[in-house]
């Protein structure tokens, strides 16, 4: 489908919009389109839906068409391509920023220059679209296809950054949401800085939660207390950033690729702990198998974003702080007291917007969408990705807003983790329109 580069200039050119459907299976009374946004920002839509069409449940399947669109900019719609062949990372990114001064200043120089470079690149290649791939004009994307789809309202269901693409659309044509469901919830209302520092503390609080299931079993392989975990896990990324592992000729692991690794299984939930505890034993004994199975998976998840990432983020306040390397260095220590484990790793990403050639477009704001129909908004407890007072806070902020929470680990909770209390909660209201009582509480 065609949609305007730019909505205040329709006659300025158009941009081709790709979707993939999957019927309703034709069981029951259909009720529309169903709209899927797994987040990013940069993530493929089509992508995610046609690996996982077929879990969502057959009440749901028989009550909607399943649709997804790659938001402009990403992937098979007109996509943003600053033709760079670099790593994602700078050299020299193991390095830590609590080293002595000197290996601080450059450590945070590479990143500062990795990002100029990025951002250089893509005004090269991709300057004329980069103004126009911002969540607002993507929100008015999804209204375009509401409309070519012949429904009156959007139905709708967003993970992590797609929460932020559905609240925006909401606050754009609140006459016009229907069933909408926001899972692993972005707060619209915090800037870059408050967000990349809140989810340093969330992976925080994720890593405690596995540390003390971690110290409930006898094969745990870093110790026996929270404490100690914490400490032989920091132990262990400070000797790979000094003498990195290497098994075979192509296989070299560094203390940030440990990082990584544990990063990408707390995102993942209980279900990769057991694979964390073996790849964290494997490093300690040597080998990087299970390590890679993890580095792995996180290697997937950002190969399909790529340049939109920094495309589509940094027109949106909440994704895109702008801070040179002397205002990182001072910001580490909050950072450090908010994640000891993770803070030092998270405040690198204050620079990532620093030199990009287009400002924001859409500021840091509450959104309440007043006159929406009831918008469901699922937070879990200890999620690190989206902290759970992020989901609290838009449930507060939308004027139609309930709040479902899982208590659990992870990021994001609908059909993820295997709640049945979430999963059949969330049916109910997609399939009946039936909000889950005030303060309900899953597990």
């Amino acid at each position: 489908m065609k949609v305007p580069l730019d909505y205040a200039r329709p006659d300025a050119g158009d941009l081709l919009l790709k979707a993939v459907r999957k019927k309703a299976t034709g069981i029951g009374a259909r009720i529309g389109s169903l709209l899927v946004n797994p987040g990013g920002p940069g993530g493929s839509a089509i992508d995610s839906l046609v690996a996982t069409a077929d879990n969502f449940p057959p009440s749901v399947r028989a009550s909607y068409d399943l649709v997804a669109v790659d938001p402009r900019g990403v992937r098979y719609s007109t996509p943003v391509d600053c033709q760079i062949d670099t790593p994602t990372t700078p050299m020299g990114s193991g390095r830590r920023l609590s080293a002595g001064q000197a290996e601080t200043e450059a450590t945070v120089q590479a990143y500062d220059a990795y990002f100029r470079q990025v951002a250089d690149a893509c005004a090269q290649h991709a300057g004329r679209l980069l103004p126009h791939v911002g969540t607002l004009d993507t929100a008015r994307d999804m209204d375009v296809v509401r409309a070519l789809l012949g429904d009156d309202r959007l139905h709708y269901v967003g993970y992590s950054y797609g929460t932020y693409l559905g609240a925006t659309y909401a606050g754009l044509f609140p006459g016009r949401v229907g069933r909408m469901v926001l899972d692993g919830a972005v707060d619209p209302a915090l800037d870059g800085y408050r967000q990349f520092l809140e989810t340093a503390a969330g992976y925080e609080v994720a890593w405690k939660s596995f540390a003390a299931d971690c110290d409930a079993r006898l094969d745990c392989p870093l110790g026996r207390s929270v404490e100690e975990i914490s400490r032989r896990l920091d132990t262990l990324r400070r000797t790979l950033d000094r003498t990195p592992l290497r098994q075979g000729k192509d296989i070299t692991v560094t203390g940030d690729d440990l990082l990584t690794a544990v990063t990408t299984a707390l995102s993942a939930g209980t279900a990769a702990w057991k694979e964390l505890r073996a790849a964290l034993q494997g490093v300690l004994a040597g080998d990087t198998t299970a390590l890679q199975r993890l580095l792995g998976a996180g290697e997937e998840t950002s190969a399909s974003v790529g340049e939109a990432f920094y495309a589509v983020g940094c027109l949106s306040a909440p994704f895109a702080p702008r801070f040179t390397p002397t205002q990182v260095q001072a910001a580490q220590p909050q950072f450090l007291r908010a994640s000891p484990e993770f803070g030092e790793s998270m405040v690198k990403g204050l620079m990532q917007c620093a030199h990009w050639p287009v400002r924001p477009t859409q500021p840091a704001h509450p959104i309440s969408a007043p006159g929406a129909a009831p918008i469901l908004v699922v937070g879990t407890t200890r999620d690190p990705d989206t902290p759970y007072p992020w989901a609290q806070a838009l449930a507060r902020q939308l004027s139609s807003g309930r709040l479902l929470t899982y208590d659990g680990d992870g990021h994001a909770a609908y059909l993820v983790h295997g709640s049945t209390c979430i999963d059949t909660t969330v049916d109910r209201y997609l399939t009946q329109g039936r909000l889950p009582a005030v303060g309900k509480v899953c597990t």
